[in-house]
């Protein structure tokens, strides 16, 4: 996806698994859920990181259209609003569920809040350009122009849904709310992206038309399709649920749908659509999560120095040399993306619920440890790498936002909860095939 996305063109030629095996369960995937009691220090350490990513959300938007800068800088205490003016609509549907979980916890005065997902959902209905009800990668922050010659791109505005919606169930005794909320996902025109295929293109440009690389191959895409097998206007037949393919990745004893990839694409769908306890005839793509994220962890530890048990999580991230798609575990057991010792917070962040104790962990130990040097206004900067004192002076909207996401899923899921409060929701679900598992 854009700025935080891998081109899926190596991923094709990846084994596929016939249907049958996929029916069967998966070695190395736990059952294990989220519910647990935190002990009081790691509750005030989610409490504080948590605090500081919303903060982000509140002072990196635009005070007229409620677009979330894509970056900002970390350690300038003004709390100004960053001078680029890039808004990612990736990072204002993050934003705009952190809204819903400032506004939860207290972090930012109701109404204040409240307005400001007004404000957003104004723009976005009224003035933002769009194409089908899509909307481009990333525009100017306050007109709303186009950035360059971005993409019209399907899995960002699918995130910048996901946060529409959170915040239409959040704030459902607000008319006005829910109305823009309803006509910026009703509009969407699902079966346009398909381009005539069985599955989404991953954009549009004006220029040139319909992009040829497709979502075709599990990562971050479900909660894509999802959404557009659950709209009550523009609805794609549930059997593209079954387009696209789940390759399985095999590594260090754990076996898993996914490929070499970041992290993170076994936690955007995550942070919005509840999948603990239920699997359609596939997979538990939660207990999948599980599993990807502890192979992560093993494949992490097997590199050299300075991974250790208090240091990793690697996924897709700002680097020394520029913007670096760093990923996994591979089916040949090595890397790929030049990994070079850094650590990224969000790695573990976007992972708290499928392995709590470990993630937890490691978030303590790098603040422990590197506070003074990486943590600034918003929390954690994006990436670091101490070894050759090197501190990224930026946060990224769509790496903070998967932190307090899943952060607040882990402790009350608040999120969860929230978004499946939409009827589109378990109807989505339902269609696709998912039932208790």
């Amino acid at each position: 996806m854009g700025v935080n996305h891998v081109s899926l063109d190596r991923r094709d030629c990846l084994r596929l698994l016939a249907g049958a095996a996929l029916l069967s369960p998966l070695r190395g995937v736990s059952r294990a859920s989220t519910a647990g009691v935190l002990a009081p220090s790691d509750e005030a350490w989610l409490d504080e990181m948590q605090r500081r990513a919303c903060l982000f959300f509140v002072e990196q938007a635009s005070a007229a259209t409620g677009q979330v800068q894509d970056r900002a800088e970390n350690f300038n205490t003004s709390g100004k609003l960053d001078k680029r003016r890039m808004a990612s609509i990736a990072a204002t549907g993050f934003g705009l569920t952190a809204l819903c979980i400032a506004d939860h916890r207290g972090y930012q005065p109701h109404d204040a809040v409240r307005e400001q997902v007004r404000r957003t959902l104004r723009f976005h209905t009224n003035t933002l350009p769009h194409e089908h009800g899509f909307f481009f990668h990333f525009n100017d922050i306050e007109t709303g122009a186009r950035y360059r010659d971005v993409e019209l791109s399907s899995i960002d505005t699918a995130l910048l849904l996901c946060g529409v919606l959170a915040a239409r169930a959040h704030f459902a005794g607000d008319a006005e709310i829910h109305e823009l909320a309803t006509t910026i996902y009703n509009r969407v025109d699902w079966p346009w992206m398909l381009n005539g295929g069985q599955t989404f293109s991953m954009g549009w440009k004006p220029e040139s038309g319909f992009l040829k690389s497709r979502w075709n191959q599990y990562c971050e895409l479900m909660c894509l399709y999802l959404l557009a097998i659950g709209s009550p206007t523009h609805p794609i037949e549930p059997a593209r649920w079954d387009a696209w393919s789940r390759p399985v990745m095999k590594y260090d004893g754990f076996e898993y749908i996914g490929a070499a990839d970041p992290i993170f694409v076994h936690q955007y769908s995550h942070a919005w659509f509840d999948f603990r306890n239920k699997r359609d005839k596939y997979a538990d793509y939660f207990a999948n999560s599980i599993a990807a994220t502890r192979a992560h962890r093993a494949f992490c530890l097997s590199l050299s120095k300075p991974y250790s048990a208090d240091y990793w999580g690697i996924s897709a991230s700002d680097s020394q040399h520029g913007y670096t798609a760093w990923g996994g575990p591979s089916p040949t057991g090595g890397g790929f993306g030049g990994i070079d010792g850094s650590v990224v917070p969000n790695a573990t962040a976007g992972s708290l619920p499928f392995l709590p104790a470990e993630c937890i962990h490691v978030q303590r130990a790098l603040k422990e440890k590197y506070g003074k040097q990486a943590w600034g206004r918003y929390g954690f900067s994006d990436a670091f790498h101490p070894d050759v004192q090197w501190v990224d002076s930026d946060v990224l909207g769509i790496d903070l936002g998967i932190s307090v996401l899943m952060a607040e899923n882990l402790r009350t899921g608040f999120v969860w909860e929230t978004f499946e409060r939409n009827p589109e929701v378990g109807l989505a679900m339902q269609r696709a095939g998912f039932h208790k598992s």
